[in-house]
């Protein structure tokens, strides 16, 4: 409604400016001082980063106002999953924001197990957290490196990539997929840390933070780059609680909220890390914060690393946790437990739970009620890039089109996550 309304004012304007002229649109150039322009910014141009509609009012290159677009995917998560059993709706969790799926996945994985009350052991706990971190870092990679693509700064992003690769080399050594990647089960993961795996894991451990160091060198104080993101689309702390930010969006503007510190999961509070935060809310602390983010990532992996427990890497739970595929060919009772539970004849409890978890953009929450079905009787997935989304307009307005780029950018808008 809010787009028909801009496009119909623009007509307007145009109708009654032939009016005025005989019904002939002449226009001269005191007209061309006052005219202002609409824009569409997007849905399928390559620096918003997917696919996302925003109508600007443009007065010149100032930005007047702005109607953003939500819906362009149409993918319905939510209403999917509502038919379909609890292990199934794993892959379209990796579907929201895809530059860390893992957490994604973990995050509704910690919600089912909340419902059915199953502990997972501490060693499974620790594998989940080392993979969650690496998805956070791979995914602050991606965003503070497209930010510098959009600022004209091409060489960053080629060096991290290279980092990102290799993390999804990781992925694929623990669960067979890198991006969509449906990794770990309910009760815990599906397999152990292989040799190779974990041979992998700390040889780009050792290597990364040089890396790391070349990169913040680039940019960090990069005349240039200062100057097209320095006070550029700054949001107050009070105004981006108001909306409802979290994550690195929020830490920025000088909260130091996070859900690992705040309500702690999977063994976070064993470990020792920092919370970064900026002061002024700015393009350019979403970018240092998130830096600073990849550096307590690594100190949360290597701790994780060092005190890795042994023990089983799932619960003890045959009721929930798949068997293995082969104990499936060779055992009844293996094969009667697998039956039930890909056929969701799992008895799960009627009740409502709610469960969050730190996501690489903000807090993931997955809202969960059980009238004790085959499915959830209803679900909603709270996606920090859909409240983000609704603050852009507002960030904007007064800022050039280039800046309006860079703001997108910095907030790292996942369009996955926006119609769930």
């Amino acid at each position: 409604m809010a787009v028909n309304d801009a496009l119909a004012g623009t007509h307007k304007i145009i109708e009654e400016a032939k009016e005025q002229q005989g019904g002939q649109l002449v226009p001269t150039l005191n007209d061309f001082s006052q005219e202002l322009t609409t824009l569409n910014l997007g849905p399928t141009h390559p620096a918003t980063h997917g696919i996302f509609q925003n109508i600007l009012q443009m007065d010149g290159e100032r930005i007047i106002s702005g109607v953003p677009t939500i819906g362009y995917i149409h993918r319905a998560f939510e209403k999917i999953a509502e038919r379909r059993p609890f292990y199934q709706i794993t892959p379209l969790t990796d579907r929201m924001n895809y530059c860390s799926s893992p957490i994604n996945n973990m995050g509704w994985h910690m919600t089912v197990e909340k419902l059915l009350g199953v502990t997972v052991p501490k060693r499974a706990q620790y594998m989940r957290v080392i993979m969650m971190e690496l998805a956070r870092i791979a995914d602050h990679l991606i965003c503070n490196s497209i930010l510098g693509v959009d600022t004209g700064a091409f060489t960053g992003f080629l060096y991290v990539f290279q980092e990102r690769e290799k993390i999804y080399e990781i992925y694929e050594e623990v669960c067979g997929s890198r991006l969509t990647t449906n990794m770990g089960r309910v009760g815990g993961m599906e397999r152990d840390f292989s040799p190779v795996a974990l041979d992998k894991l700390r040889k780009w451990l050792k290597e990364f933070p040089a890396v790391m160091k070349e990169f913040e060198a680039m940019f960090n104080r990069n005349r240039i780059f200062m100057d097209r993101v320095v006070n550029v689309g700054p949001i107050t702390a009070e105004k981006a609680l108001n909306y409802g930010f979290t994550g690195p969006n929020l830490r920025a503007a000088g909260v130091d909220y996070d859900v690992r510190v705040m309500n702690p999961y999977s063994s976070y509070e064993d470990f020792e890390f920092d919370i970064p935060v900026g002061t002024n809310g700015d393009t350019y602390d979403r970018f240092l914060v998130r830096n600073e983010e990849i550096w307590q990532s690594l100190r949360i992996i290597n701790q994780a690393l060092d005190k890795l427990p042994d023990g089983p890497f799932h619960a003890d739970a045959p009721h929930y946790y798949l068997p293995p595929k082969q104990a499936v060919y060779k055992n009844m009772e293996a094969l009667i437990y697998h039956f039930k539970i890909i056929m969701g004849e799992i008895d799960a409890p009627v009740g409502e739970v709610y469960h969050s978890v730190e996501g690489g953009n903000g807090e993931l929450g997955f809202y969960l009620i059980s009238d004790g079905g085959r499915t959830p009787y209803r679900l909603h997935f709270r996606r920090p890039c859909f409240i983000y989304y609704q603050a852009y307009s507002e960030m904007v307005v007064g800022t050039s089109l280039s800046d309006a780029i860079v703001i997108l950018s910095s907030m790292n808008v996942i369009a996955g996550e926006l119609d769930a």
